[in-house]
C-alpha cells in the first residue's frame, strides 16, 4: 500500500448489519439480563465480542488511513493517542498492527470484520510475523486464517510463529540471534517504596530452567506454617538468588523440548517446540540439546494422530507418571499452557464407561485440578485421549493429547462445540 492508494479503495467496509437478538434484546431492557438462562448470558457475552471486533476493524480502517494521510510519520501514533486517551507507546503498537493488517495480512482483518479475531488476538499475528518479507507473510496470512478463530491470545501467538519459523527457518535463527543480543536487565522503580525487575530477552531454555528452579525452591519452602504464598516465595526466592546465591535448597530442573529426528540431525528446519512455552527455531532447538547435561529420550508415535505411545526406559523402571506428562506435554484444560512437568497427573471419568471402571489419567495444573471439583463443571475422557469440559452453561470444550510431531503439532488440539 502507497500513500497514492487510499485505504478505503483497497479494503471493503466492515460489515453494518443489524446486531444480533440478544444484544437488542440487552439493549432495548438491560434488566433481562436478570431472566436470562446461562447459555443466553454466555451466548450474550460471544455476540457483545463479535461486535466488537468488528468494530475493532472498522477503527483499524480509520488508524491506517490516518497513518496513510500523515505520510506515516510518527506524529500519527501521539494523534491516536490523544483521541483515545492511551499512551503512545501503546498507540504506536496499534498504528503498526493497523498498516500490517491492511497492506500485509488482509485475511486476519477479514476474520476481524467476520466477529472471529479481536485486536489483542490479531496483535500477536502482527508481532510473530514482523520480520517476514511480503511473500512470506502472505503465506502465513492464508495458513493462519483457519486456524486462528476460537484460539486464545497464547494459541495464536504460538500458531503464528510456529508458521513464520517453517516459511523461514533462517530467518526465525537470526530473529533469535538478534533479540538475544538486545538481552538486558531492568528495574522500575514504583512510587510506594518497590520495584520491579525484569530480565527482557534471555534464552528461554534458561528462562525456563531458572523459573523451575525458583519455583522448586518456593514449594520446598511452602509448609503448613509458611504464611507467604507460592508467588511471595518465589519473589524472595529469586531475590535470594541474586543476593546470595542460594536461595533454598539445590534441585536438578527439567525442560521438555520436542524435536523431529530430521531437525535434531541437521537434515530439517522444522521448528521444535519447548513444552509450555511454544515453538523456538531449529538451530536454537538443536544448540539447547548440544548441552552437556541434555538427556534424549526415544519417544515413539502413533503414525496417524503423532501422540505418544511409548517412552523409552533410560532410568527403570519407568514411571507411569513421567509417561503421562511427556505425552500430555501440558495441562489438558483447554487453553491452558502450564508445562507438564509442573502439573499434577489425576484420574479422569472415561466416556461411555460403566460403573467401577477405571478413571484415565491425565495432566492438570493446581488451579484446574481444583476446577474439576467445583459444582456445575464436568470433566471426561474418550477413547481416543480427548478431554471434554463441559462448563456449568452447557458450553462443551475440548482438546486432543498433542502431536510429537512438530508438522502437526497443535493443528486441532483445541475446538469448542455447539450446544445440541
Amino acid at each position: 500500500m502507497t500513500s497514492s492508494q487510499p485505504v478505503h479503495q483497497l479494503v471493503s467496509p466492515a460489515t453494518t448489519g443489524n446486531l444480533p437478538a440478544s444484544l437488542q434484546s440487552f439493549r432495548a431492557d438491560p434488566n433481562s439480563l436478570q431472566d436470562m438462562k446461562d447459555d443466553q448470558v454466555v451466548a450474550l457475552i460471544r455476540d457483545t465480542d463479535a461486535e466488537i471486533s468488528k468494530l475493532q476493524a472498522l477503527q483499524l480502517r480509520a488508524i491506517a488511513d490516518l497513518s496513510v494521510r500523515r505520510r506515516r510519520a510518527p506524529s500519527a501514533s501521539a494523534e491516536v493517542a490523544l483521541a483515545l486517551s492511551i499512551t503512545e507507546h501503546r498507540a504506536s503498537a496499534i498504528v503498526s498492527a493497523a498498516n500490517a493488517l491492511i497492506a500485509r495480512l488482509p485475511r486476519m482483518l477479514n476474520l476481524m470484520d467476520d466477529g472471529q479475531l479481536d485486536l489483542y488476538r490479531a496483535m500477536k499475528v502482527t508481532d510473530a510475523t514482523s520480520w517476514l518479507s511480503g511473500d512470506h507473510v502472505r503465506v502465513v496470512d492464508a495458513t493462519l486464517e483457519d486456524r486462528v478463530p476460537g484460539r486464545n491470545a497464547t494459541q495464536v501467538r504460538r500458531a503464528a510463529a510456529y508458521a513464520a519459523a517453517a516459511i523461514d527457518p533462517e530467518g526465525a535463527a537470526l530473529r533469535t540471534e538478534r533479540k538475544l543480543v538486545e538481552r538486558r536487565f531492568i528495574v522500575h522503580h514504583q512510587d510506594t517504596g518497590v520495584s520491579n525487575m525484569l530480565i527482557n530477552n534471555a534464552p528461554t531454555e534458561k528462562a525456563t530452567a531458572a523459573y523451575a528452579r525458583v519455583d522448586q525452591a518456593a514449594r520446598a519452602l511452602k509448609t503448613a506454617d509458611e504464611p507467604r504464598t507460592l508467588d511471595q516465595l518465589r519473589a524472595d526466592v529469586a531475590i535470594d538468588l541474586l543476593l546470595s546465591g542460594t536461595g533454598g535448597p539445590g534441585a536438578r530442573t527439567e525442560v521438555f523440548l520436542h524435536i523431529d529426528l530430521a531437525t535434531y540431525l541437521g537434515l530439517g528446519q522444522s521448528p521444535a517446540t519447548l513444552a509450555g512455552r511454544g515453538p523456538i527455531a531449529a538451530a536454537v532447538a538443536r544448540h539447547i540439546i548440544s548441552g552437556a547435561d541434555t538427556t534424549l529420550r526415544r519417544v515413539l508415535t502413533d503414525p496417524r494422530t503423532g501422540q505418544a505411545t511409548e517412552l523409552s526406559p533410560t532410568r527403570y523402571p519407568v514411571q507411569r507418571d513421567e509417561f503421562i506428562r511427556i505425552r500430555d506435554q501440558e495441562c489438558r484444560q483447554p487453553g491452558c499452557t502450564r508445562p507438564a512437568q509442573s502439573c499434577g497427573v489425576e484420574g479422569t471419568r472415561t466416556k461411555g464407561a460403566g460403573e467401577g471402571a477405571a478413571d484415565q489419567p491425565v495432566t492438570y495444573c493446581a488451579r484446574h485440578r481444583r476446577l474439576k471439583g467445583q459444582p456445575g463443571w464436568d470433566f471426561e475422557v474418550t477413547s481416543d485421549g480427548t478431554v471434554n469440559v463441559t462448563t456449568p452453561a452447557g458450553q462443551v470444550h475440548s482438546t486432543t493429547a498433542p502431536s510429537v510431531h512438530p508438522l502437526r503439532q497443535r493443528a486441532h488440539r483445541f475446538w469448542k462445540r455447539p450446544v445440541k
